[in-house]
């Protein structure tokens, strides 16, 4: 039997959300964003602020913002988080032998955030950080995630059919079992990323290490790769689903996750 949504209930979590990209800001701001009407979304926001969700600034006029509450929530979320438990001892293994930044990408929606970090030690590193949002092209996350999609769930994800770019990228990353982005997302980084593949054989989230470009050069390209493969297949808890992919494409990928 279908389940009638709550259109308000729908209102009240995008008004959140869209506060916390946009804070501080104003309801008639908010209203225009939204293309929502302005009368409605000031009572999202009352509720969300009665609630403690939210809280005004001291600037006039009145600007809203998110309260610590959410901060609370979520970090208790991730403390709990399955995945996010499983992968941390991986996580810690990869981070101390490669002795760089070592984090866990997962998808949400159509785009990527950043669920777990560990910062190398070194001087010169790169910094994401919890809840960071990772770009859908061109990064080893996104490459690493869409290879073993089919070609109806990459388009699904990325909004349109990808390119004949982003398909060689994918097609580079089923033979080597690993995806790089050198700078194609942050200039003067390089990140290498593998996935993780849940019970159905689809990637749940992707391994990632992440370094300057000066200290991950090409000749590393295979070492990392090496360590990030086998930190994924560690986490992963079923075969990749490869329906959809060439017959070339699908050996590829069973070689780089079997053990």
């Amino acid at each position: 039997m279908s389940v009638k949504r709550s259109r308000s209930g729908s209102r009240v979590l995008a008004v959140l959300e869209a506060i916390a990209h946009y804070q501080p800001v104003g309801v008639t701001e908010l209203a225009r964003r939204l293309n929502d009407d302005k009368s409605a979304v000031q009572r999202a926001i009352m509720t969300l602020a009665d609630d403690g969700w939210l809280r005004p600034t001291t600037s006039k006029p009145t600007r809203w913002q998110l309260s610590a509450h959410i901060l609370t929530l979520a970090y208790s979320a991730h403390l709990s988080n399955d995945l996010a438990q499983r992968a941390r001892p991986v996580l810690e293994a990869l981070h101390y032998e490669s002795g760089e930044t070592v984090l866990m990408n997962i998808p949400d929606r159509q785009r990527f955030v950043v669920l777990d970090v560990l910062e190398s030690a070194q001087m010169l590193r790169t910094t994401p950080y919890p809840g960071m949002e990772v770009p859908v092209r061109k990064s080893a996350t996104s490459r690493a995630v869409l290879a073993y999609l089919t070609p109806a769930q990459r388009e699904e994800f990325l909004g349109e059919a990808p390119n004949e770019e982003q398909l060689q990228a994918l097609e580079e990353t089923l033979q080597r079992g690993y995806a790089i982005s050198a700078g194609d997302v942050f200039s003067g980084t390089t990140q290498i990323a593998a996935p993780v593949f849940d019970q159905r054989g689809i990637p749940e989230a992707a391994i990632v290490l992440s370094a300057p470009s000066a200290r991950l050069n090409e000749a590393r390209h295979d070492w990392a790769g090496g360590l990030v493969k086998q930190a994924a297949r560690k986490l992963s808890r079923g075969r990749p689903q490869i329906a959809g992919l060439t017959a070339p494409a699908a050996e590829s990928a069973e070689e780089a996750i079997t053990p």
